[in-house]
């Protein structure tokens, strides 16, 4: 009879156990797809009634080495938490015409550790910067160089990690169409022997691929009208590009709603139609092509051939939520970080645990992954 209590006492313990299970497994509204939100970070650098600005760019060297490229601090809402608030942080006057409306201009350049704690800030080169746009690592590069996209200045920066600027690529404040200038540049790829693409961007519409060393080779596209354009090498607001393993050039075409395709001499090769708003693109190392969309606020997974095999993502102020993934990355631990340049947040998302074969398809791999990596100590 003990033995049977026993054994009673543990099927009962089970049951239990199971039930709420069960129960903690009811409702819910797949807000991030796979993935849960961390909470509270990163942490506010910007102090007692401020908050991060307009966040543009967000690169993960490591867990512990986050890289947030934010268009500086912004007065803190009022009534915060509503699902369309009531400023877009983008839409504040960045050109210091109307210095009431501008940001307060520091805390541009950041680096986060996993806690979301603030461990280097290079408030030394605030002054270069006019319109945070993106910030990129070639992960063919030994020395991990920082490259700075800033299309308000009509230039990119190479910087050391150390915070030494070291290149300087178009020409800082003049705009153009040629050799040495660019009109609004978007974000930049790499090939593995050094030559890079500079997507050129909001007024240029064109690629424009350079040498290692940084010296023009050649360029490619041509405005062509929203909302559809069809014929290749026409372009709307060239706003994102990466490459793939095969040297093949990806470009999202945003105001197009499609990505072109070329060779790495500008040879058109494919187009995808119907890629609703890609405001940013990120080429994984297992081949996938990820999409985060300004119109549907989802992320989109494609094969290298344009089919999509998997979405998610949800509008909104709420956390977890979307209004505009401006750029996206992933790190070695497979957690997705977004910078959001209508919110005015970055966030970090951990995958879920035990995730079905069929969530699991959904989530953000790393991309091509580096060469090797250098360790950098950070200081305050």
């Amino acid at each position: 009879m003990r033995k049977l209590s026993a054994a009673v006492a543990a099927f009962m313990v089970l049951v239990a156990v199971v039930g709420v299970a069960q129960t903690s497994q009811k409702g819910g509204g797949d807000i991030a797809g796979p993935y849960d939100l961390v909470a509270g970070w990163p942490q506010n650098w910007c102090g007692p009634g401020y908050v991060i600005g307009s966040t543009a760019g967000i690169w993960a060297e490591s867990p512990d080495r986050v890289l947030v490229f934010a268009r500086g601090c912004l007065p803190e809402l009022k009534e915060p938490g509503d699902l369309v608030p009531e400023r877009n942080a983008s839409g504040y006057d960045l050109s210091q015409k109307d210095p009431a409306r501008h940001p307060r201009w520091d805390h541009i350049i950041n680096f986060v550790d996993r806690n979301g704690r603030l461990v280097e800030s290079w408030e030394q080169h605030n002054k270069l910067f006019r319109r945070p746009h993106r910030v990129l690592v070639s992960p063919y590069d030994p020395e991990r160089h920082y490259w700075i996209v800033d299309d308000g200045m009509h230039a990119i920066y190479k910087f050391t990690r150390d915070g030494k600027l070291v290149q300087t690529i178009g020409t800082p404040g003049t705009p153009g169409n040629d050799e040495t200038h660019f009109a609004r540049p978007t974000d930049i790829a790499f090939l593995p022997d050094g030559t890079f693409f500079v997507s050129d961007g909001y007024i240029n519409t064109r690629v424009v691929k350079f040498t290692r060393d940084g010296k023009y080779a050649t360029s490619w596209g041509m405005r062509g009208n929203p909302p559809n354009e069809t014929r290749p090498y026409y372009m709307n607001t060239v706003h994102a590009v990466v490459t793939d393993k095969n040297r093949r050039v990806y470009i999202s075409d945003r105001a197009n709603h499609r990505i072109q395709v070329f060779d790495e001499n500008g040879k058109f090769l494919d187009h995808w139609q119907g890629v609703p708003l890609p405001y940013s693109l990120l080429l994984t190392d297992d081949g996938f092509l990820w999409s985060a969309s300004g119109q549907t606020q989802k992320f989109t997974k494609y094969d290298l051939n344009g089919k999509l095999l998997a979405a998610w993502g949800t509008f909104g102020t709420i956390p977890g939520g979307f209004w505009g993934v401006h750029q996206f990355h992933v790190d070695q631990e497979m957690n997705l970080y977004t910078a959001d340049v209508h919110v005015g947040r970055p966030q970090k998302f951990r995958p879920k645990p035990n995730l079905p074969a069929s969530e699991r398809a959904r989530l953000i791999t790393p991309p091509i992954r580096p060469v090797r990596t250098v360790t950098t100590s950070s200081s305050n």
